[in-house]
């Protein structure tokens, strides 16, 4: 029902899904659907939850084979993932993590985006060893922010992704963590001593 359900969103969108397209779709009776869904956002709330594992997945997958010099290739990855994703996976660019039918979708306490930031920083923090400390939280959730609207304008200009759209929104996302994040570009953009950069 989850892959029916990813059809029709790519073919009629979020507001043209319905219990009744569902069953059609996926060939069951309509009682089966809501003998597991009681509406139409419970269905989107699993298909995203489900798109979350296989993005999680992928983030594994890239890590234990890819051979990253640092924490911010990572976070490379983490983008272009999310890219593969818009192109490949049935209804993900129209769905994304479940903004287009309620941004706290995931968790009630916190956005869809804040919830993927966290575990983009609990993925990193256990393959690169980086301490986990608020600082990164809070920077990985902004660049979350910033790479997906970048993203979805690349696919708003280009059904395929704007490329030049893309390579701008992983340039930004860099350099905003190579400010925000990295002690040693830290340090090097602040030119006062160690004593004043404290107080």
């Amino acid at each position: 029902m989850l892959d029916a359900c990813a059809e029709i969103v790519d073919d009629v969108g979020y507001e043209g899904l319905t219990t009744t397209l569902l069953a059609e779709r996926a060939e069951v009776a309509i009682g089966s659907v809501y003998q597991f869904f009681p509406d139409k956002r419970a269905i989107v709330q699993a298909l995203t939850l489900r798109n979350i594992e296989a993005y999680l997945q992928r983030l594994n997958d890239r890590f234990a084979s890819g051979d990253f010099a640092h924490w911010w290739d990572g976070v490379d990855a983490g983008i272009d993932e999310y890219i593969c994703m818009h192109r490949t996976v049935p209804g993900f660019r129209t769905l994304h993590f479940g903004d287009v039918v309620d941004v706290r979708l995931l968790d009630e306490s916190r956005d869809n985006n804040a919830v993927i930031a966290s575990e983009l920083t609990k993925v990193l923090v256990e393959r690169f060893g980086i301490p986990d400390e608020p600082r990164l939280r809070f920077a990985l959730q902004i660049a979350v922010e910033a790479a997906d609207a970048l993203i979805k304008l690349a696919f708003r200009r280009d059904t395929a992704g704007d490329d030049n759209v893309l390579r701008e929104a992983k340039a930004l996302i860099r350099e905003y963590l190579h400010r925000h994040v990295d002690p040693d570009a830290q340090h090097r953009a602040d030119p006062r001593p160690d004593d004043q950069r404290k107080a």
